[in-house]
């Protein structure tokens, strides 16, 4: 009997490509199993090496390029242009120039970090002569609401005495006025799409900086700074920018509460407020890949990422892998870098089993330096460990074998 199964990953942060996760994985399936069907579908959220993904997908390339970085150093960088009919389309990453990993573990301050470097790429896109320009939100270093994005594009932001604005969300909360008159005139007759996760918003209880500004260095009272600056934004946003780019029908979107406003930092917000559309990452990223076919096709499902967390129903990789998978009736499970507090939740959206792949204590920078090696090694466990199983229920077939987190 031929043994199919899928292995669909995301990558592993500051670590592996979801197409180097997908190998390792595939490595372990094979000491197994040696004549596994596998179909390596190696998936991207919007983050690191979305860009690449989408281009060698569609038959496109990558643009290389030197922007302004989340600190403000200029960064070597890129954006991609896609094959195919239509308008020409660019991918805009934005962690390949604001992106966490590019911020210096000793100047991780979002109140300093700056998108302008977003900006600068959706610039030289359209320089390129793209008409349509994807931005992928994911993995980023900045909670600025857009603006330094905005700044690059054109965009006067400035505080009750006319002066601009420094860099980051830090000095959100003095802002007084946005003059649009640089704007760039072609953002209004480009089509532009975000993909990103819909759970974040700009404001509220659950609002960017309050969620993530912690995990990009925020203290408990520069979280407070930055959300009320990010309240401040939109409120300018929505009186001085958005009414321009306002769609001709329908309701405005709101910039503080709507899906996806919050996404990196809230760039989704700005972004929207001179047009852009927010739209679910997994609608745009997915698109052509057949996924739900390919997953159907499957015996079983592997899965994968960096951390699994109470965030991981939100909208992360394997969640959606196994909403999907579960729709199919497929088994599913998940392989992650480290387990935190509310990864069982992942069970309600289908997952079966997860485990982690560390073999023992460590430091980060082993961690991530064997990653590879523990994504193998951890996959021939589970594999050995599903054997097992198996073998079990022959030998009595009317005792039921549930799997369980490791």
């Amino acid at each position: 009997m031929t043994h199919r199964i899928a292995i669909a990953p995301s990558g592993f942060k500051e670590s592996l490509p979801a197409a180097r996760v997908a190998e390792a994985i595939a490595t372990g399936v094979r000491r197994v199993i040696p004549d596994a069907e596998l179909d390596l579908i190696p998936l991207v959220d919007g983050g690191e090496g979305t860009a690449e993904a989408l281009a060698l997908a569609g038959g496109g390339r990558l643009v290389a390029c030197t922007a302004t970085g989340p600190v403000g150093d200029p960064v070597p960088s890129h954006f991609a242009l896609l094959g195919g009919p239509g308008p020409l389309t660019a991918v805009v990453e934005m962690a390949a120039v604001a992106g966490l990993a590019l911020v210096p573990p000793d100047r991780r301050h979002p109140g300093a970090t700056t998108t302008y470097g977003v900006g600068e790429l959706i610039r030289a896109a359209l320089d390129a002569g793209a008409r349509r320009v994807l931005v992928g939100c994911g993995d980023s270093g900045t909670s600025d609401g857009g603006a330094g994005a905005l700044q690059a594009l054109g965009a006067r932001l400035t505080d009750r005495h006319g002066r601009e604005l420094r860099p980051g969300g830090g000095s959100l909360h003095e802002l007084e006025h946005i003059d649009p008159s640089g704007l760039d005139p072609r953002l209004a007759d480009a089509d532009l799409l975000v993909a990103c996760n819909p759970y974040n918003v700009l404001c509220g209880k659950r609002g960017v900086a309050r969620v993530f500004g912690p995990q990009k260095g925020a203290t408990p009272a520069e979280v407070e700074l930055l959300s009320a600056g990010l309240e401040r934004l939109a409120a300018v946003l929505t009186r001085d920018l958005a009414p321009a780019f306002a769609p001709p029908a329908g309701a405005p979107v709101d910039l503080r509460t709507a899906p996806g406003t919050g996404a990196s930092g809230g760039l989704g917000a700005g972004l929207a407020s001179v047009g852009a559309r927010l739209l679910p990452r997994y609608d745009v990223l997915l698109d052509g890949l057949d996924l739900d076919a390919r997953l159907a096709r499957a015996d079983f499902v592997i899965t994968a990422e960096g951390a699994l967390d109470h965030q991981t129903v939100r909208g992360k990789i394997p969640a959606e892998v196994a909403r999907r998978a579960q729709a199919a009736g497929i088994p599913v499970l998940v392989l992650a870098g480290t387990i935190g507090p509310g990864a069982q939740d992942v069970r309600a959206v289908g997952v079966d089993a997860y485990s982690a792949i560390l073999p023992a204590p460590m430091t980060l920078g082993e961690a991530i330096g064997r990653s590879s090696e523990f994504l193998a090694d951890a996959t021939e466990r589970a594999m050995r460990i599903m054997a097992l199983g198996t073998r079990l229920a022959s030998v009595a077939p009317g005792v039921p074998v549930t799997p369980v987190a490791a």
